[in-house]
């Protein structure tokens, strides 16, 4: 490995010491993955998060500023000075933050440092759903079916668009994410206030008011497909997900395979995001999200980081994923061919939130005693312990509960039993939500689409 970076020179890609730019469980999967490859690790915290373990094993641990995110997780200057100070020559971002900050990428490799992630003109196209688009049809990755353009802002062409795709449609925030900036429209009567409604969402949370629009599928399952590039134009997918069991736009469980897919119709589809990966000169791992109805793909957005729900991905495909992104960004190529590539049986994940199972409201305070279940085919991606305080400050996620078996209903009545032994006390979490669903006939069947959950939800409440 190389000595620690000269950070007046241009970056280089040979590293020994990796900046871990987040929190929680995934700053513990990152550090665990460095460590494996024999990667020397910095972790960074904010005042709210001193305790965690994942600090305390790191070679250096730097508190970088206040418990409010945008003063110390989201501080771009504080994390390049820590970078600095403590001779790391990379930075991983995980996912969330700065994770998708093509600006932070851009100020990590100027500082002369390895960004373990793609370029930022990548994360810049594939950030703008506009773009994005455009560079997905010109690839033959099938899209929602719209204009690969922006709104104008003239009323009757606006209506005359929404003809042209047939109602409903649905308008979206050309910077969106995480659900935010879209409103569905059934009829052409409410198509203006829609507009001037999501034009002010957007403005607001995302800083511009760009919008476009597209056909609004009612019944679509959430499919994934998760890729893998290097820097030689070596580009693989490895399988597919159905991330389909939602609550408002937030995923709650996530499989691998899809059910009901077969390999066959897959196929091209997992190949043309390879070849979009070629085309655009990415690098590192990414996601592409589609929807499906019908038989048919239809491409949504691209996430350019690693994904919370990962896992799944690695026990059906065999390869640590995170061992992966830290050996591109060091120049390595990939050592993974295509026709190599097989998924071998069937995985679930759980997210384990500290929330009111009933009301969805964060439950902070201090785990008061923890037990997660152990054995073969299971595995737990966490930073909690008992003692450790949940903090009130970020996002709720403290566990992640993955399973793996030869077939699905193996994977889901294994799953039923991890669920069973994990018990967090002294917080309230989702788990008696999570139990119930792997119970529900519908889920059992893999029947559900986009709108299940809340469905389900609506009726387990008391009327």
């Amino acid at each position: 490995m190389a000595e620690p970076l000269d950070n007046t020179a241009s970056p280089k890609q040979g590293f020994d010491t990796v900046l871990i730019a987040n929190r929680g469980e995934i700053a513990a999967r990152i550090q665990r993955a460095c460590s494996e490859l024999g990667l020397k690790t910095v972790a960074i915290c904010s005042e709210a998060d001193r305790q965690a373990l994942y600090g305390k094993t790191a070679e250096s641990f730097l508190c970088i500023g206040p418990a409010n995110a945008a003063k110390s997780y989201l501080n771009q200057d504080a994390i390049l000075l820590a970078a600095r100070l403590t001779g790391a020559g990379a930075i991983h971002p995980g996912y969330g933050f700065l994770s998708e900050n093509a600006a932070f990428c851009e100020a990590v490799e100027r500082a002369g440092f390895v960004f373990i992630g793609p370029e930022a003109s990548s994360i810049a196209t594939m950030g703008d759903k506009i773009s994005a688009k455009r560079a997905m049809i010109a690839a033959g990755v099938p899209c929602v079916p719209g204009p690969d353009a922006s709104l104008p802002d003239d009323p009757a062409s606006i209506e005359r668009i929404a003809q042209e795709i047939g109602y409903p449609v649905i308008i979206k925030a050309a910077g969106g994410g995480g659900g935010r900036g879209m409103r569905v429209v059934p009829e052409a009567c409410s198509l203006h206030e829609a507009i001037t409604l999501t034009r002010e969402e957007a403005r607001q949370a995302f800083g511009s008011p760009v919008l476009y629009m597209e056909k609004y599928l009612q019944h679509p399952r959430h499919i994934e497909i998760q890729v893998l590039c290097d820097t030689q134009g070596n580009a693989v997918w490895l399988g597919q997900r159905d991330c389909s069991m939602q609550r408002r736009h937030q995923k709650v469980v996530e499989e691998a395979p899809a059910p009901g897919i077969s390999p066959d119709a897959i196929r091209p589809v997992g190949m043309a995001c390879a070849e979009a990966c070629r085309q655009i000169g990415y690098r590192g791992v990414g996601t592409f999200e589609f929807l499906y109805e019908n038989g048919a793909f239809y491409f949504i957005e691209m996430n350019t980081r690693l994904q919370v729900e990962h896992p799944v991905t690695e026990m059906t495909s065999g390869i640590d994923i995170v061992h992966a992104q830290i050996r591109v960004a060091q120049g390595e190529p990939l050592d993974l061919l295509q026709d190599d590539m097989r998924c071998e049986g069937h995985s679930f994940e759980c997210r384990i939130n500290a929330e009111n199972p009933d009301s969805f409201l964060p439950s902070a305070g201090i785990i008061a005693d923890l037990a997660l279940p152990e054995g073969p085919g299971i595995r737990v991606d966490t930073h909690i312990h008992a003692g450790y305080r949940v903090s009130p400050y970020y996002d709720s996620l403290i566990a992640k509960l993955i399973v793996h078996a030869p077939i699905r209903a193996e994977a889901m009545a294994k799953m039923r039993e991890a669920l069973a032994a994990t018990r967090v006390e002294g917080i309230a979490t989702n788990l008696p939500l999570l139990r119930a669903l792997f119970e529900d006939e519908t889920f059992i069947r893999g029947e559900t689409d986009i709108h299940y959950l809340e469905q389900w939800l609506k009726q387990r409440r008391p009327t």
